[in-house]
């Protein structure tokens, strides 16, 4: 059994929190292209077009959009109320990402897709997320290197597996995974070593983590561990995030 997570389309854009925003804010309110009918700023625009490409918009990578978010949060999540979509903002980790509406009373369209997570991929997703736990008791940035993920999953390997060449690729794939929606980016100028997104930590709280582990541990002491995730106790948290960005932490 799969777990599932929820994206919007996967998008290889650049990060707009690099691009240059307009100076002057008067110019901003005007049309930016030929027959502009929009009526929010350039840099608000900005923010709402960060936060559908995702995961996130983050004051450390975003630095000159974590301000305009702030100044505009009104107007932005009015915008996003129109799609069904809510912002959650975290101005203690200074994150913020839009998540899914639900509603009883309406039959709400979902524009954010399901992406499924392998066995193996939810018990690292676990393994970031205690991490950053950890990272933050020590007031630390949450970094690990490949070969810690690639250690943490190996112990689900199932004994006597007679193919073991084909749970290093599941191995390999669950390291991708993390990559391609954006859980771990790379420390610029190393190949071997990653920042878990703070993201993380708003979508899964230590609490519901904690129960979990102690789930996929009971996996570890037993002689029945899986290598492909079959008929194993899925994460039943979906959590509701942008679409791939694979920029580098600095």
């Amino acid at each position: 059994m799969n777990s599932s997570i929820e994206l919007p389309r996967a998008s290889d854009a650049e990060d707009l929190g690099s691009v240059p925003l307009v100076a002057d804010e008067g110019a901003m309110a005007v049309a930016s292209f030929l027959g502009d009918t929009g009526t929010l700023p350039v840099d608000t625009r900005r923010v709402l077009v960060q936060l559908l490409l995702g995961p996130s918009v983050d004051a450390r990578r975003q630095s000159k959009l974590w301000p305009v978010l702030l100044r505009d949060q009104a107007i932005i999540r009015s915008r996003m109320h129109d799609l069904f979509l809510e912002v959650v903002i975290d101005h203690e980790q200074q994150v913020a990402f839009t998540r899914q509406v639900t509603s009883e009373e309406l039959d709400v369209p979902i524009l954010l897709r399901k992406a499924s997570l392998t066995f193996l991929e939810t018990t690292l997703l676990l393994f970031l997320r205690q991490r950053l736990t950890q990272a933050d008791a020590q007031g630390e940035r949450a970094v690990l290197s490949l070969g810690e993920m690639r250690e943490h999953m190996a112990v689900f390997e199932r004994e006597g597996n007679p193919d073991h060449a084909r749970f290093e690729r599941q191995i390999t794939n669950a390291v991708e995974k993390a990559k391609k929606l954006s859980l771990i980016q790379r420390i610029r100028g190393s190949d071997e070593r990653y920042e878990v997104a703070p993201t993380l930590k708003l979508l899964f709280s230590a609490e519901e983590i904690q129960s979990l582990s102690r789930t996929y541990a009971q996996l570890v002491r037993s002689p029945g561990s899986a290598d492909d995730g079959d008929d194993l106790p899925p994460l039943d948290e979906e959590f509701e995030d942008g679409a791939v960005d694979e920029g580098e932490a600095p």
